[in-house]
């Protein structure tokens, strides 16, 4: 992963987007900001798992009640076209970089 810092989406328990996110979307004002080590992104393994897409952020929420993630599972939120992938260990979905 390229970029070591994210800010928290507002709304969310643990969806991170990546702080140099250029387009409008809901951060937390509280500032902070969260780097790869912290939430764990050396430990997604090589291969991951691609997932069906989901329409927002806020869906990743609710996946633990009927689709449990696993670690380095990636879904695409179609409402600001970047993906996400899944850090089991901060049990926090992390926006991917592109390309």
């Amino acid at each position: 992963m390229k970029n070591t810092h994210y800010k928290k989406m507002a709304g969310t328990a643990a969806v991170f987007i990546s702080a140099d996110y250029q387009n409008a979307s809901p951060v937390e004002r509280d500032s902070l900001v969260w780097n790869a080590e912290e939430l764990h992104l050396s430990e997604l393994p090589e291969q991951r798992q691609q997932k069906p897409a989901m329409a927002t952020v806020l869906a990743l929420e609710g996946l633990e009640y009927y689709d449990q993630p696993e670690n380095g599972d990636i879904r695409q939120v179609e409402c600001m076209g970047v993906e996400f992938v899944y850090s089991a260990r901060a049990r926090a979905w992390v926006q991917l970089e592109a390309g």
